[in-house]
């Protein structure tokens, strides 16, 4: 995990250059401060509330915004929804029907135990140093948590407008399947080994069968969702795809969200690709960010992002980097070796 190429293939947000906005401050006659710290400077990142034409720093917002929201804007004391939360129902049929779980006695259990035994007999037979493999993930014990977790998703999916999806998306009008060739990749990128690919498979197949990975989605009012571990998570398990619509980043230039996830930075510019999980996604857009200026925040890091060649197409995992413990929160660099995206304001 520690070659060029996983390098190469190390999370990063998509750079896209700044969204066309409304005028900020500097734009206006009036000396309008910032209603949070009560500065005028920074005019560039300053909004005007569209109703009370009240001031706010981007970076003094809680959560904070980290570009000009396309449209009209509202601060929190004229927001007419400031996140008062409707929690998903925790009925086990609702939750079922809203991630189309598999309905089956079966449990996912036991291929997660044959999984863990087929690996402790091979690795006796090697005495010599070997690559790490990746693990799938280790779901609770106790069916009503699971429902838990599951329930705690669907409450930001729905606050958020998002379509529950665990696959990469292909939507007419945006890249066609066609274009995610992991071959294309500058530079080339890590291929996946058949071992990963099965942990990463086994995976899905819990998750279609109501095994839920042990994380809790939970609202913070300063960083807004964001992800805990429920339970402890050893080194180099898989935590979750990256997934959303797939689209040409020539066409993302101007999007204005905080989301999106290079998949292919391709030698030709104009074949890279971005994951977009505004309408489509999982629990990796709800993953949050690390301050990479401050050693605090560097500290926090708990994940990485890789980007695999899963039998010639492109795909992004988010990868323990150590071990968490219970209720630590997750958190990954959105920039990995690039610094392109705007960290140092994060909490």
């Amino acid at each position: 995990m520690a070659s060029a190429s996983a390098r190469m293939a190390l999370r990063r947000r998509t750079q896209a250059p700044k969204p066309l906005s409304k005028p900020s401050l500097e734009e206006h006659d009036d000396d309008v401060c910032c209603e949070e710290c009560e500065s005028g400077d920074f005019g560039a990142k300053l909004l005007l509330c569209d109703k009370c034409d009240k001031g706010y720093h981007l970076f003094c917002l809680r959560p904070i915004l980290v570009s000009v929201p396309k449209g009209s804007w509202f601060c929190p004391t004229c927001c007419k929804h400031k996140m008062d939360l409707k929690s998903f129902p925790l009925v086990q049929t609702k939750i079922v029907d809203f991630f189309r779980i598999q309905r089956s006695s079966d449990s996912a259990q036991k291929p997660i135990l044959d999984y863990r035994k087929k690996r402790k007999r091979a690795s006796g037979l090697v005495m010599s140093k070997k690559k790490r493999k990746l693990l799938p993930f280790n779901p609770s014990d106790d069916p009503k948590r699971r429902l838990e977790q599951m329930a705690s998703l669907a409450t930001a999916l729905m606050a958020t407008g998002t379509e529950f999806s665990n696959e990469l998306t292909y939507v007419p009008g945006m890249a066609p399947r066609s274009a995610n060739r992991a071959a294309l990749e500058q530079g080339g990128m890590q291929v996946m080994s058949k071992e990963d690919a099965d942990a990463l498979n086994l995976n899905k197949s819990m998750m279609e069968k109501g095994q839920w990975p042990p994380l809790m989605v939970v609202f913070d009012p300063q960083e807004g969702f964001t992800v805990e571990a429920d339970r402890f998570i050893r080194d180099l398990t898989i935590i979750t795809e990256y997934v959303g619509d797939v689209d040409y980043l020539k066409n993302r230039e101007n999007d204005d969200g905080d989301s999106m996830m290079t998949l292919l930075s391709a030698t030709n510019p104009s074949k890279s690709l971005v994951i977009c999980p505004d309408k489509r996604g999982n629990i990796a857009r709800f993953v949050s960010g690390i301050n990479n200026h401050t050693p605090d925040g560097k500290k926090k890091q708990n994940l990485k992002c890789v980007r695999f060649d899963v039998n010639g197409q492109c795909r992004v995992l988010l990868i323990a980097n150590r071990d968490i413990r219970k209720g630590e929160r997750l958190y990954y660099d959105y920039n990995g070796y690039e610094h392109e995206y705007p960290t140092e304001h994060f909490v």
